[in-house]
Protein backbone atom coordinates (compact mmCIF):
# COMPACT_ATOMS: atom_id res chain seq x y z
CA UNK A 1 0.00 0.00 0.00
CA UNK A 2 1.52 3.21 -0.84
CA UNK A 3 2.09 5.06 2.33
CA UNK A 4 2.84 8.36 2.92
CA UNK A 5 4.03 9.60 6.37
CA UNK A 6 3.30 13.52 7.83
CA UNK A 7 5.17 13.93 10.62
CA UNK A 8 3.70 16.86 13.58
CA UNK A 9 5.59 19.78 14.15
CA UNK A 10 6.02 22.13 17.63
CA UNK A 11 2.19 22.00 19.99
CA UNK A 12 1.82 18.46 19.60
CA UNK A 13 4.04 18.09 22.26
CA UNK A 14 2.50 16.38 25.70
CA UNK A 15 3.88 15.33 29.28
CA UNK A 16 4.58 11.56 28.60
CA UNK A 17 4.39 11.36 25.16
CA UNK A 18 6.05 8.15 23.53
CA UNK A 19 6.92 6.28 26.97
CA UNK A 20 4.53 3.17 25.12
CA UNK A 21 6.64 3.13 22.07
CA UNK A 22 9.87 3.09 24.66
CA UNK A 23 8.16 0.44 26.60
CA UNK A 24 7.64 -1.85 23.50
CA UNK A 25 10.70 -1.40 21.58
CA UNK A 26 14.24 -1.88 22.51
CA UNK A 27 15.53 0.35 18.87
CA UNK A 28 13.56 3.26 20.76
CA UNK A 29 15.30 2.70 24.18
CA UNK A 30 18.73 3.02 22.09
CA UNK A 31 17.57 6.07 20.16
CA UNK A 32 16.52 7.58 23.21
CA UNK A 33 20.12 6.92 24.86
CA UNK A 34 21.57 8.42 21.61
CA UNK A 35 20.11 11.50 21.38
CA UNK A 36 20.85 12.15 25.21
CA UNK A 37 24.29 11.38 24.76
CA UNK A 38 24.29 13.76 21.42
CA UNK A 39 22.11 16.30 23.33
CA UNK A 40 22.72 16.53 26.94
CA UNK A 41 19.72 16.41 28.11
CA UNK A 42 17.94 13.25 29.58
CA UNK A 43 15.37 12.70 27.17
CA UNK A 44 13.78 10.12 29.00
CA UNK A 45 13.51 12.34 31.92
CA UNK A 46 12.40 15.28 30.06
CA UNK A 47 9.67 13.12 27.99
CA UNK A 48 8.34 10.84 30.57
CA UNK A 49 8.75 12.91 34.08
CA UNK A 50 8.70 16.68 32.79
CA UNK A 51 5.90 19.48 32.90
CA UNK A 52 3.97 21.01 30.31
CA UNK A 53 6.23 24.08 30.85
CA UNK A 54 9.05 21.85 30.47
CA UNK A 55 7.97 20.60 27.01
CA UNK A 56 6.91 24.23 26.29
CA UNK A 57 10.81 25.78 25.82
CA UNK A 58 11.08 25.57 22.31
CA UNK A 59 14.90 24.06 23.01
CA UNK A 60 13.19 21.48 24.80
CA UNK A 61 10.11 20.82 22.36
CA UNK A 62 11.66 20.58 18.89
CA UNK A 63 14.23 17.76 20.28
CA UNK A 64 11.01 16.16 22.02
CA UNK A 65 8.87 16.55 18.96
CA UNK A 66 11.51 15.00 16.59
CA UNK A 67 12.46 11.69 19.04
CA UNK A 68 8.94 11.09 19.35
CA UNK A 69 8.13 11.25 15.05
CA UNK A 70 11.56 8.99 15.00
CA UNK A 71 10.64 6.82 17.66
CA UNK A 72 6.87 6.19 15.87
CA UNK A 73 8.58 5.67 12.67
CA UNK A 74 11.25 2.99 14.24
CA UNK A 75 8.17 1.05 15.71
CA UNK A 76 6.00 0.94 12.56
CA UNK A 77 9.43 -0.44 11.02
CA UNK A 78 9.44 -3.08 13.06
CA UNK A 79 5.92 -3.89 11.97
CA UNK A 80 7.10 -3.58 8.33
CA UNK A 81 5.28 -0.19 7.43
CA UNK A 82 7.66 2.01 5.56
CA UNK A 83 6.71 5.06 3.44
CA UNK A 84 7.12 6.10 0.03
CA UNK A 85 7.29 9.52 0.52
CA UNK A 86 6.76 11.47 3.51
CA UNK A 87 6.72 15.34 4.74
CA UNK A 88 6.65 17.27 8.20
CA UNK A 89 4.52 20.22 9.28
CA UNK A 90 7.11 22.66 10.39
CA UNK A 91 9.67 20.93 13.13
CA UNK A 92 7.91 17.77 11.56
CA UNK A 93 9.89 18.64 8.22
CA UNK A 94 13.40 17.63 9.90
CA UNK A 95 11.86 13.96 10.61
CA UNK A 96 11.07 13.79 7.09
CA UNK A 97 13.90 14.80 6.14
CA UNK A 98 15.76 12.32 8.18
CA UNK A 99 12.93 9.26 6.75
CA UNK A 100 14.27 10.41 3.20
CA UNK A 101 17.86 9.93 3.82
CA UNK A 102 18.92 13.39 3.57
CA UNK A 103 19.70 13.45 7.12
CA UNK A 104 21.44 11.06 9.41
CA UNK A 105 20.25 10.20 12.91
CA UNK A 106 22.98 11.98 14.49
CA UNK A 107 23.10 14.89 12.17
CA UNK A 108 18.71 14.97 12.32
CA UNK A 109 19.60 16.10 16.01
CA UNK A 110 22.57 17.60 16.43
CA UNK A 111 20.59 20.19 14.01
CA UNK A 112 17.39 20.22 15.85
CA UNK A 113 19.38 21.55 18.46
CA UNK A 114 20.69 24.18 17.10
CA UNK A 115 17.54 25.18 15.47
CA UNK A 116 15.99 25.20 19.26
CA UNK A 117 18.48 27.03 20.65
CA UNK A 118 18.47 29.64 17.57
CA UNK A 119 15.15 30.07 17.38
CA UNK A 120 14.37 30.23 21.91
CA UNK A 121 17.24 33.19 21.87
CA UNK A 122 15.61 34.88 18.60
CA UNK A 123 12.11 34.75 21.00
CA UNK A 124 13.89 36.10 24.06
CA UNK A 125 15.32 39.39 21.67
CA UNK A 126 11.64 40.13 20.70
CA UNK A 127 10.65 40.91 23.70
CA UNK A 128 9.68 44.47 24.47
CA UNK A 129 8.06 46.65 27.74
CA UNK A 130 4.71 45.64 25.28
CA UNK A 131 5.27 41.80 25.51
CA UNK A 132 6.96 39.74 22.56
CA UNK A 133 5.26 39.15 18.97
CA UNK A 134 3.40 36.23 18.96
CA UNK A 135 0.62 34.07 16.33
CA UNK A 136 -2.55 33.62 16.24
CA UNK A 137 -5.05 31.31 14.21
CA UNK A 138 -8.04 32.63 11.58
CA UNK A 139 -10.51 29.88 11.50
CA UNK A 140 -13.41 30.58 8.69
CA UNK A 141 -11.88 32.16 6.02
CA UNK A 142 -9.19 31.54 3.19
CA UNK A 143 -5.93 32.18 3.46
CA UNK A 144 -6.69 34.44 0.02
CA UNK A 145 -8.69 36.37 2.41
CA UNK A 146 -6.64 36.08 5.49
CA UNK A 147 -4.17 37.88 3.51
CA UNK A 148 -6.16 40.76 1.92
CA UNK A 149 -7.49 41.35 5.43
CA UNK A 150 -3.85 41.35 6.56
CA UNK A 151 -3.21 44.79 4.18
CA UNK A 152 -5.54 46.62 6.71
CA UNK A 153 -3.84 45.75 10.12
CA UNK A 154 -1.65 49.04 11.02
CA UNK A 155 1.86 47.67 12.25
CA UNK A 156 4.11 44.27 11.49
CA UNK A 157 1.88 41.31 11.16
CA UNK A 158 2.54 38.16 8.39
CA UNK A 159 0.97 35.47 7.40
CA UNK A 160 2.90 32.14 8.83
CA UNK A 161 0.98 29.20 8.24
CA UNK A 162 -1.84 28.16 5.42
CA UNK A 163 -3.24 25.24 7.51
CA UNK A 164 -6.43 24.06 5.78
CA UNK A 165 -8.61 25.76 3.24
CA UNK A 166 -10.36 27.29 6.14
CA UNK A 167 -7.86 28.07 9.14
CA UNK A 168 -4.58 30.37 8.60
CA UNK A 169 -1.90 31.45 11.17
CA UNK A 170 -0.52 34.75 11.11
CA UNK A 171 1.78 36.20 13.79
CA UNK A 172 2.62 39.81 14.43
CA UNK A 173 3.32 42.59 17.07
CA UNK A 174 1.07 42.41 20.00
CA UNK A 175 -0.81 45.34 19.29
CA UNK A 176 -1.00 44.21 15.55
CA UNK A 177 -2.53 40.61 16.50
CA UNK A 178 -5.45 42.33 18.89
CA UNK A 179 -5.81 44.80 15.69
CA UNK A 180 -6.29 42.20 13.42
CA UNK A 181 -9.22 40.14 15.49
CA UNK A 182 -11.62 43.11 14.71
CA UNK A 183 -10.82 42.92 11.33
CA UNK A 184 -10.50 39.80 10.12
CA UNK A 185 -13.83 39.47 12.41
CA UNK A 186 -15.27 42.10 10.00
CA UNK A 187 -13.26 40.04 6.95
CA UNK A 188 -15.96 37.02 7.76
CA UNK A 189 -13.69 34.59 10.22
CA UNK A 190 -15.28 32.46 12.42
CA UNK A 191 -13.25 32.17 15.42
CA UNK A 192 -9.74 34.22 16.02
CA UNK A 193 -8.04 32.53 18.82
CA UNK A 194 -4.24 33.66 19.92
CA UNK A 195 -1.93 31.17 20.15
CA UNK A 196 -0.22 29.38 23.61
CA UNK A 197 3.50 29.81 21.39
CA UNK A 198 6.46 31.03 22.25
CA UNK A 199 7.03 33.03 19.17
CA UNK A 200 6.42 34.83 15.81
CA UNK A 201 7.66 31.83 13.74
CA UNK A 202 7.92 31.76 9.95
CA UNK A 203 7.71 34.95 9.93
CA UNK A 204 10.57 37.68 9.00
CA UNK A 205 10.61 38.25 12.98
CA UNK A 206 13.01 35.03 13.09
CA UNK A 207 15.79 36.74 10.78
CA UNK A 208 18.18 36.53 13.05
CA UNK A 209 17.51 33.07 13.92
CA UNK A 210 18.18 32.28 10.23
CA UNK A 211 21.04 33.59 9.51
CA UNK A 212 22.81 32.18 13.18
CA UNK A 213 21.08 28.51 12.02
CA UNK A 214 22.54 28.41 8.39
CA UNK A 215 26.39 29.52 9.65
CA UNK A 216 25.64 26.77 11.99
CA UNK A 217 24.70 23.99 9.83
CA UNK A 218 27.46 24.61 6.71
CA UNK A 219 29.79 21.41 7.75
CA UNK A 220 26.77 19.20 8.14
CA UNK A 221 26.08 16.65 5.14
CA UNK A 222 22.57 16.71 3.11
CA UNK A 223 22.01 13.96 0.91
CA UNK A 224 19.86 13.96 -2.18
CA UNK A 225 16.68 12.99 -1.09
CA UNK A 226 16.07 8.36 -1.27
CA UNK A 227 12.09 9.32 -0.93
CA UNK A 228 10.11 12.51 -2.15
CA UNK A 229 9.63 14.55 0.34
CA UNK A 230 8.01 17.85 0.19
CA UNK A 231 8.76 20.96 1.31
CA UNK A 232 6.49 23.71 3.65
CA UNK A 233 8.33 26.51 1.81
CA UNK A 234 7.27 25.99 -1.56
CA UNK A 235 4.55 22.54 -1.27
CA UNK A 236 6.28 20.61 -3.25
CA UNK A 237 8.95 17.85 -3.36
CA UNK A 238 12.60 18.65 -2.60
CA UNK A 239 14.96 17.15 -5.37
CA UNK A 240 18.84 17.66 -3.78
CA UNK A 241 20.82 17.99 -0.78
CA UNK A 242 21.31 21.59 -1.54
CA UNK A 243 17.87 22.17 -1.88
CA UNK A 244 17.07 20.79 1.65
CA UNK A 245 20.15 22.67 2.92
CA UNK A 246 18.81 26.07 1.86
CA UNK A 247 15.48 25.41 2.40
CA UNK A 248 16.01 25.05 6.28
CA UNK A 249 16.94 28.41 6.37
CA UNK A 250 14.15 30.05 4.47
CA UNK A 251 11.40 27.82 6.01
CA UNK A 252 12.17 29.99 9.77
CA UNK A 253 11.07 33.11 7.89
CA UNK A 254 8.53 31.62 4.97
CA UNK A 255 4.97 30.63 5.78
CA UNK A 256 4.28 27.20 6.09
CA UNK A 257 2.19 25.94 2.49
CA UNK A 258 0.62 22.93 4.11
CA UNK A 259 -2.26 23.01 1.78
CA UNK A 260 0.21 23.32 -1.08
CA UNK A 261 1.78 20.07 0.27
CA UNK A 262 -1.58 18.02 1.21
CA UNK A 263 -2.21 18.99 -2.85
CA UNK A 264 1.15 17.76 -4.19
CA UNK A 265 0.70 14.77 -1.61
CA UNK A 266 -2.96 13.69 -3.17
CA UNK A 267 -1.91 14.08 -6.84
CA UNK A 268 1.05 11.42 -6.25
CA UNK A 269 -1.53 8.46 -5.23
CA UNK A 270 -0.74 7.89 -1.98
CA UNK A 271 -2.96 5.06 -0.47
CA UNK A 272 -2.73 5.75 2.65
CA UNK A 273 -1.81 8.86 5.11
CA UNK A 274 0.16 8.54 8.43
CA UNK A 275 0.15 10.96 10.96
CA UNK A 276 3.45 9.87 12.56
CA UNK A 277 4.56 10.96 15.72
CA UNK A 278 2.47 12.79 18.49
CA UNK A 279 -1.31 14.01 18.81
CA UNK A 280 -3.56 14.12 15.84
CA UNK A 281 -3.01 17.87 14.78
CA UNK A 282 -2.24 16.95 11.24
CA UNK A 283 -5.16 14.19 11.08
CA UNK A 284 -8.15 17.21 11.79
CA UNK A 285 -5.74 19.73 9.20
CA UNK A 286 -6.38 16.83 6.41
CA UNK A 287 -9.95 16.32 7.21
CA UNK A 288 -10.40 19.98 6.64
CA UNK A 289 -8.68 19.17 2.74
CA UNK A 290 -10.04 16.11 1.94
CA UNK A 291 -12.50 14.30 3.88
CA UNK A 292 -12.81 11.35 1.18
CA UNK A 293 -9.41 9.82 2.49
CA UNK A 294 -8.61 9.55 6.39
CA UNK A 295 -5.09 10.67 7.53
CA UNK A 296 -4.73 7.90 10.70
CA UNK A 297 -2.83 9.11 14.00
CA UNK A 298 -0.37 6.45 14.40
CA UNK A 299 1.88 8.32 17.38
CA UNK A 300 0.63 5.71 20.03
CA UNK A 301 1.66 1.88 20.24
CA UNK A 302 -1.55 0.17 20.24
CA UNK A 303 -2.62 2.50 17.37
CA UNK A 304 0.50 1.00 15.23
CA UNK A 305 -0.63 -2.60 16.39
CA UNK A 306 -4.00 -2.07 14.88
CA UNK A 307 -2.53 -1.10 11.50
CA UNK A 308 -3.80 -3.54 8.72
Amino acid sequence: MKTCFLFPGQGAQYPGMGKDLWENNEEVKSLFNTVSDITGKDMKALLFEGSEEDLKATDNTQLAITLVNVSTSLVLKDKGVEPQGCAGFSLGEYAALWQAGVLSTEDLFRIVKIRGEVMEKACRSLDTPEGRPGMAAVVGISSDEVREALSKVPGEIYMANDNSPIQTVIAGEGKALEAAEAIMDEAGAMKYVILKVSGPFHTPFMESARVEFEEQIKGFSFNDPKLPVYSNVTGKLIKTGEEARKLAGLQMISPVLWVSEETSIMGDSYERILETGPGMVLRGLWKSFNRKMKCLPVGKFEAIEQLD
